[in-house]
């Protein structure tokens, strides 16, 4: 658990999701909807990020990581963070395909280096570095549902103890046919095609497959654009607790010096599948009023997913609006002041993410 009376401040976003998130200025006014078992992103020219002699030579979620990196700080106006901090499930699978298939085919022969170098889960961070000549901390956490939370973590931790005034963290992850086809077998995603914008009106077993790159530009001090302040993180599972998830979060909260009834709005990571939501019940029915509200039908299903609830939480923070599409129970005329974002991977990794208006 992190909790910390200093306060860190969310100076910047970057996001590229299956939704027009790429541009801040437009929080999903034009909400993408579809009768889908996948969502894929919608990527911007990245030519306006990156020059095309080394756009060519990258893997597509190292695309993407560099692309929300650069919209994340130049929304900041930070030119050089003092670390980054990345998480990743699975890290760059197209170009671990790419790799192997190609070490299948070859027999083990005459293979080119470039898509085993761009194979490995830290190439993102690695590039963004290379990019910017950026020399300080780099790390890539890949901690499967915690990944994300464990990026932000240490990012919490640099800050806290002095040894970095900014921080760009972020959480990636890429879906491709292959990841796709298995992880359908293992019986994570629906059979049939479901239409997201009722996806929790028709609960049924799997969710829908999706992907994603968020940034985000952590301040000991605010900015010009400041949407929240992070207050506190925790990153647990209820069975190893022995515990409940009421009583897990009252304990959370008692860190911050908050308690149940004072949380706003709840940003949950319901997914549509009936035995995952059941879980996300658990804890809603303990909130009393707070307002309850959902992103995964927005971005799917995928180990670094809870990124784009943190971008949605700090984008209704600074905005003040919450998306139509995303509540599942009204606020009523109660100011969002404070979030929660508990978020959960297949049942075994559970995290809280808690922000507070700046």
């Amino acid at each position: 658990m992190v909790t910390t009376s200093d306060s860190i401040y969310i100076n910047g976003l970057g996001n590229i999701s299956p939704q027009k998130t790429s541009d801040n200025s437009n929080f999903l006014k034009e909400p993408v909807t579809s009768v889908t078992n996948r969502l894929a992103c919608i990527e911007p020219n990245y030519r306006d990020f990156i020059s095309p002699d080394i756009l060519r030579r990258m893997g597509r979620l190292i695309k993407m990581g560099v692309a929300s990196s650069r919209i994340c700080l130049e929304d900041a106006g930070c030119s050089m963070p003092d670390a980054i901090i990345t998480g990743t499930g699975l890290g760059c699978l197209e170009d671990t395909e790419k790799f192997l298939g190609t070490l299948v085919r070859n027999k083990e022969e005459l293979l080119t280096p470039t898509s085993f170098i761009q194979s490995t889960h830290n190439t993102v961070s690695a590039q963004i570095a290379l990019l910017l000549k950026c020399h300080n901390y780099n790390f890539t956490y890949v901690h499967r549902g915690w990944s994300f939370e464990s990026a932000l973590t240490d990012a919490m931790v640099q800050i806290k103890n002095g040894r970095a005034s900014t921080v760009l963290a972020g959480g990636m992850d890429e879906l491709t046919n292959g990841s796709f086809a298995i992880t359908s077998r293992l019986g994570h995603w629906r059979r049939k095609p479901a239409d997201t914008a009722c996806l929790f009106s028709n609960p049924a077993k799997g969710s829908i497959a999706g992907e994603g790159s968020a940034f985000f530009l952590l301040s000991s001090a605010p900015g010009p654009s400041t949407y929240a302040v992070l207050s506190g993180l925790q990153t647990f599972n209820p069975k190893s607790l022995n515990n409940s998830l009421p009583a897990i979060l009252e304990g959370f909260l008692g860190q911050a010096g908050m308690l149940p009834g004072d949380i706003d709005l709840a940003l949950c990571g319901m997914n549509g599948d009936t035995s995952s939501d059941s879980i996300y019940k658990e804890l809603t029915d303990s909130l009393g009023n707070s307002g309850i509200a959902a992103w995964k039908h927005l971005s799917g299903e995928y180990q670094t997913s809870s990124a784009f609830g943190l971008w949605m939480a700090s984008m209704i923070m600074k905005s003040g609006d919450i998306p139509d599409q995303a509540v599942i129970r009204g606020t009523g005329e109660r100011p969002v002041k404070t979030i929660l974002i508990y978020n959960h991977h297949l049942g075994l990794n559970h995290s809280f993410i808690l922000i507070r208006k700046p």
